[in-house]
């Protein structure tokens, strides 16, 4: 029993590497094809490259990340809390408006 197992794999193995021949062989007469049409047409064959740009992937997920800019809901939500509009939220004024600490110095120890 196990002679014939792989016996079928060793068949299965070789029908499937047949197709991924033949697969192959198509294809490259297909572009034989088309190379000598753009031989004798005198017109300049492009080859096949991607035609994606690869970096535009990068830029959506980046520009993703980067916070979005307030809506006009969201501004109004935010003054109606008594939040602040910007984002991100940053401190305004100086360090000299902070009442609620005390200063202290630096030791060095």
């Amino acid at each position: 029993m196990n002679f014939i197992f792989r016996v079928i794999l060793l068949l299965l193995g070789l029908v499937f590497a047949a197709s991924l021949a033949v697969a192959v062989m198509l294809l490259a007469a297909v572009w034989g094809v088309r190379y000598a049409w753009g031989r004798i047409t005198g017109k300049p064959v492009t080859p096949w490259v991607m035609r994606f740009n690869p970096r535009s992937g990068f830029e959506r997920f980046r520009n993703a990340a980067q916070p979005r800019e307030p809506s006009a809901a969201d501004t109004a939500n935010a003054r109606a809390r008594g939040e602040s509009v910007v984002r991100p939220e940053r401190i305004r004024g100086s360090a000299r408006d902070v009442t609620d600490v005390s200063p202290k110095s630096v030791s060095r120890g």
